[in-house]
């Protein structure tokens, strides 16, 4: 496998996550609707023995969210970590070719009506 396939096949498994990632958002917000809507209409200060155990529940709950965004967080630095290999390793490509014509456009502007 030459590096051209390997970054197409970074790429391609970027693509898939970025796929799975959407995914797995549309489900946690439809998820997320429902249990707002539950909480809305069931969970109030009378249902609980004291506002102690009501925080507790509460916390519990975002404690719940905070680890989905955590774990996306992390997925997007991975795809992050992909997309700069590939990028970098693309303009070092072309700055080498620019490097190797370096007549290639110098002395042309077309901002000049000269």
């Amino acid at each position: 496998m030459n590096r051209e396939q390997a970054y197409m096949r970074m790429l391609s498994s970027t693509a898939n996550m970025q796929w799975n990632i959407a995914v797995m958002l549309e489900a946690k917000a439809a998820e997320a609707e429902k249990m707002r809507g539950w909480i809305c209409n069931h969970v109030h200060s009378h249902s609980f023995n004291t506002q102690e155990t009501q925080l507790g529940q509460s916390l519990q709950m975002h404690d719940q969210i905070i680890e989905v965004i955590d774990g996306i967080s992390k997925l997007n630095q991975g795809i992050v970590s992909i997309m700069k290999a590939v990028l970098q390793q693309e303009d070092d490509e072309s700055e080498n070719f620019g490097d190797s014509l370096p007549t290639l456009g110098k002395g042309f502007s077309l901002g000049d009506k000269n």
